[in-house]
């Protein structure tokens, strides 16, 4: 089973540097998503939607700065800018238009995964207000993307904890159809209700590692589903 990892956009024209990027963040178990220059980094942003960008500034085609302008305007996707010593006044702009944090190269792993892990709890943080989200026996790491029953890891594959997520961090709220579909699968899903009804009761039945826990999502016929609040 494929469970769910942080996805980790990559943004560097060098090839011996996502190379080097890519094997040390495949060992912390993180997914990697390449690019090359700016414009392919923006529409990746925008399709993958990744969990945080490590963005180097110098790209071919257009400045980093203008990457981060651009993707400011619809999201706050963590970004982590990579710099040579010599660019500390690029830095510093670059923070001033959204960037999150910098690493300047040469950077050692330890650093760059230590700021990696501090900026994806802070925005967890952000959104919801907290690290974990719980709801009785259900505990779900927001930053490790994990799921615990009774502190029990069960496995939940990525579209699976999509789900569960958005019932957890909207508990005790009524959800239709389409608010959950748009939320989990995209705008062009929204009327894929026997799509939504197969993966319900994928979640349903991994919450029953605590008998009864999957009577929580209650459905409301013709209109769409709520996770009780457990005690």
């Amino acid at each position: 089973m494929i469970e769910k990892k942080n996805t980790i956009l990559v943004v560097d024209d060098e090839d011996e540097i996502r190379k080097m990027l890519n094997i040390f963040l495949d060992v912390a178990d993180f997914k990697v998503v390449e690019s090359e220059n700016g414009k392919q980094a923006i529409r990746l942003s925008a399709s993958v939607k990744p969990d945080l960008i490590l963005l180097d500034l110098g790209l071919p085609d257009i400045d980093g700065k203008e990457v981060i302008q651009t993707i400011r305007q619809w999201s706050n996707i963590p970004i982590i800018v990579l710099t040579a010593r010599s660019e500390d006044m690029d830095a510093a702009a670059a923070l001033n238009l959204g960037a999150d944090d910098y690493v300047t190269k040469p950077f050692s792993a330890e650093v760059l995964l230590a700021r990696i892990n501090a900026n994806l709890r802070k925005s967890v943080v952000k959104e919801v207000g907290e690290p974990d989200v719980t709801n009785g026996p259900i505990r779900m790491d927001l930053v490790r993307h994990e799921v615990f029953i009774e502190e029990k890891k069960v496995p939940f594959t990525p579209k699976e904890y999509d789900l569960l997520r958005f019932f957890l961090v909207n508990r005790g709220r009524m959800l239709t159809h389409k608010q959950i579909l748009k939320e989990v699968w995209g705008p062009a899903h929204v009327d894929d209700t026997q799509y939504l009804r197969v993966y319900i009761g994928q979640v349903r039945e991994k919450l029953e590692a605590k008998e009864g826990l999957s009577k929580a999502i209650v459905s409301e016929s013709g209109i769409g589903y709520r996770m009780e609040v457990v005690a």
